[in-house]
Protein backbone atom coordinates (compact mmCIF):
# COMPACT_ATOMS: atom_id res chain seq x y z
CA UNK A 1 0.00 0.00 0.00
CA UNK A 2 1.31 3.61 -1.18
CA UNK A 3 1.38 5.54 1.92
CA UNK A 4 0.18 9.55 1.57
CA UNK A 5 0.16 12.02 3.73
CA UNK A 6 -3.31 14.15 3.09
CA UNK A 7 -4.48 16.80 5.24
CA UNK A 8 -7.60 16.16 7.33
CA UNK A 9 -9.47 18.42 5.19
CA UNK A 10 -8.46 17.49 1.87
CA UNK A 11 -9.84 13.93 2.52
CA UNK A 12 -11.76 12.48 -0.41
CA UNK A 13 -15.12 11.56 -0.06
CA UNK A 14 -14.69 7.98 -0.77
CA UNK A 15 -10.93 7.46 0.77
CA UNK A 16 -11.90 5.27 3.05
CA UNK A 17 -13.40 3.32 0.64
CA UNK A 18 -10.26 3.29 -1.41
CA UNK A 19 -8.14 2.48 1.45
CA UNK A 20 -10.18 -0.82 2.43
CA UNK A 21 -10.30 -2.12 -0.63
CA UNK A 22 -6.36 -1.84 -1.05
CA UNK A 23 -6.51 -3.16 1.98
CA UNK A 24 -8.48 -6.32 1.35
CA UNK A 25 -6.84 -6.69 -2.24
CA UNK A 26 -5.13 -9.71 -3.04
CA UNK A 27 -3.31 -8.15 -5.76
CA UNK A 28 0.42 -9.10 -7.16
CA UNK A 29 0.88 -6.08 -8.42
CA UNK A 30 4.36 -4.37 -7.61
CA UNK A 31 3.40 -0.91 -5.60
CA UNK A 32 4.14 2.17 -7.21
CA UNK A 33 7.14 3.70 -6.81
CA UNK A 34 6.53 7.38 -6.16
CA UNK A 35 7.42 9.78 -8.58
CA UNK A 36 10.60 11.96 -7.88
CA UNK A 37 10.36 15.46 -9.16
CA UNK A 38 14.01 16.99 -9.79
CA UNK A 39 13.23 21.20 -8.77
CA UNK A 40 16.71 22.35 -8.84
CA UNK A 41 16.54 23.40 -12.48
CA UNK A 42 12.95 25.27 -11.63
CA UNK A 43 12.79 28.88 -11.72
CA UNK A 44 9.53 30.72 -10.37
CA UNK A 45 8.64 34.47 -10.20
CA UNK A 46 9.47 36.08 -7.08
CA UNK A 47 6.16 36.94 -4.63
CA UNK A 48 4.41 40.96 -5.00
CA UNK A 49 6.24 42.87 -2.27
CA UNK A 50 3.26 44.98 -2.71
CA UNK A 51 0.07 43.64 -0.38
CA UNK A 52 -3.50 43.44 -1.60
CA UNK A 53 -6.05 44.23 1.24
CA UNK A 54 -8.27 41.75 2.59
CA UNK A 55 -11.44 43.22 1.44
CA UNK A 56 -10.24 43.40 -2.13
CA UNK A 57 -9.14 39.84 -2.10
CA UNK A 58 -12.57 38.72 -0.87
CA UNK A 59 -13.85 40.54 -4.13
CA UNK A 60 -12.67 37.68 -6.22
CA UNK A 61 -15.12 34.97 -6.93
CA UNK A 62 -12.85 31.64 -7.76
CA UNK A 63 -15.61 28.52 -8.21
CA UNK A 64 -14.71 24.81 -9.00
CA UNK A 65 -16.17 24.19 -12.60
CA UNK A 66 -16.67 20.99 -14.76
CA UNK A 67 -15.56 21.26 -18.12
CA UNK A 68 -18.21 19.89 -20.38
CA UNK A 69 -16.47 20.42 -23.53
CA UNK A 70 -13.43 21.86 -25.08
CA UNK A 71 -12.42 22.57 -28.53
CA UNK A 72 -9.91 24.87 -30.22
CA UNK A 73 -10.63 28.30 -31.73
CA UNK A 74 -10.40 28.14 -35.12
CA UNK A 75 -7.73 30.74 -36.33
CA UNK A 76 -6.11 30.54 -33.27
CA UNK A 77 -2.93 28.76 -32.16
CA UNK A 78 -3.19 29.30 -28.83
CA UNK A 79 -6.91 29.48 -27.47
CA UNK A 80 -9.05 26.96 -26.28
CA UNK A 81 -12.44 27.05 -25.44
CA UNK A 82 -13.93 25.64 -23.05
CA UNK A 83 -17.81 25.17 -21.77
CA UNK A 84 -18.52 25.11 -18.54
CA UNK A 85 -20.66 24.07 -15.91
CA UNK A 86 -19.97 26.57 -13.01
CA UNK A 87 -22.71 24.94 -10.44
CA UNK A 88 -25.60 27.99 -11.83
CA UNK A 89 -27.38 25.61 -14.71
CA UNK A 90 -26.32 27.79 -17.37
CA UNK A 91 -22.99 27.23 -19.11
CA UNK A 92 -20.15 28.87 -18.78
CA UNK A 93 -17.74 30.08 -21.96
CA UNK A 94 -14.40 30.25 -20.81
CA UNK A 95 -11.16 30.74 -23.07
CA UNK A 96 -7.42 30.26 -22.53
CA UNK A 97 -4.34 30.79 -24.16
CA UNK A 98 -3.07 27.05 -23.14
CA UNK A 99 -3.12 25.25 -26.32
CA UNK A 100 0.51 24.85 -26.36
CA UNK A 101 0.30 22.87 -23.28
CA UNK A 102 -3.24 20.60 -23.98
CA UNK A 103 -4.83 18.71 -26.54
CA UNK A 104 -8.75 19.49 -25.51
CA UNK A 105 -10.04 16.37 -25.37
CA UNK A 106 -7.85 15.68 -22.45
CA UNK A 107 -9.24 18.04 -20.79
CA UNK A 108 -12.97 17.08 -20.96
CA UNK A 109 -14.60 15.67 -17.60
CA UNK A 110 -11.59 17.44 -15.47
CA UNK A 111 -12.70 19.59 -12.29
CA UNK A 112 -10.66 23.37 -12.85
CA UNK A 113 -10.61 26.47 -10.89
CA UNK A 114 -11.76 29.35 -12.49
CA UNK A 115 -12.15 32.69 -11.24
CA UNK A 116 -15.76 33.66 -12.43
CA UNK A 117 -16.43 37.40 -11.43
CA UNK A 118 -14.01 39.09 -14.17
CA UNK A 119 -15.61 41.30 -16.60
CA UNK A 120 -16.56 39.54 -19.95
CA UNK A 121 -13.56 39.52 -22.63
CA UNK A 122 -14.09 39.48 -26.54
CA UNK A 123 -11.59 37.55 -27.82
CA UNK A 124 -11.36 36.30 -31.60
CA UNK A 125 -15.00 37.40 -31.77
CA UNK A 126 -15.69 34.76 -28.65
CA UNK A 127 -17.24 36.50 -25.09
CA UNK A 128 -14.57 34.95 -22.36
CA UNK A 129 -16.62 34.82 -19.12
CA UNK A 130 -14.00 34.44 -16.65
CA UNK A 131 -10.19 32.69 -15.95
CA UNK A 132 -8.68 29.19 -15.50
CA UNK A 133 -6.44 29.16 -12.82
CA UNK A 134 -3.35 27.93 -13.75
CA UNK A 135 0.34 27.30 -12.06
CA UNK A 136 3.80 28.57 -14.26
CA UNK A 137 7.45 28.23 -14.18
CA UNK A 138 10.59 28.25 -16.02
CA UNK A 139 12.63 24.70 -16.59
CA UNK A 140 16.01 24.82 -18.35
CA UNK A 141 14.66 28.10 -20.26
CA UNK A 142 11.17 26.50 -21.32
CA UNK A 143 8.15 28.06 -19.76
CA UNK A 144 5.62 25.07 -18.65
CA UNK A 145 1.86 25.61 -17.58
CA UNK A 146 -0.27 23.40 -15.32
CA UNK A 147 -3.93 23.91 -15.40
CA UNK A 148 -4.86 23.82 -11.55
CA UNK A 149 -7.21 20.62 -11.21
CA UNK A 150 -8.96 19.07 -7.86
CA UNK A 151 -10.05 16.56 -7.20
CA UNK A 152 -13.78 15.63 -9.05
CA UNK A 153 -15.33 14.76 -5.85
CA UNK A 154 -15.70 18.78 -5.91
CA UNK A 155 -18.94 20.12 -7.18
CA UNK A 156 -19.05 22.47 -9.60
CA UNK A 157 -19.95 25.69 -8.07
CA UNK A 158 -18.03 24.58 -5.09
CA UNK A 159 -16.79 28.80 -3.54
CA UNK A 160 -13.12 28.64 -2.71
CA UNK A 161 -11.94 30.28 0.45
Amino acid sequence: MVSESVFPTMKSLDADKKSSKSENSTSTAAPEKEEVIDFSKVKVEPLFEEFVDFDTFSKSDFRAVKVKACEAVKKSKKLLQFTLDDGTGTDRTILSGIHAYYEPEELVGKTLIAITNLPPRAMMGIESCGMLLSAIHEEEGEEKLHLLMVDNHIPAGAKLY
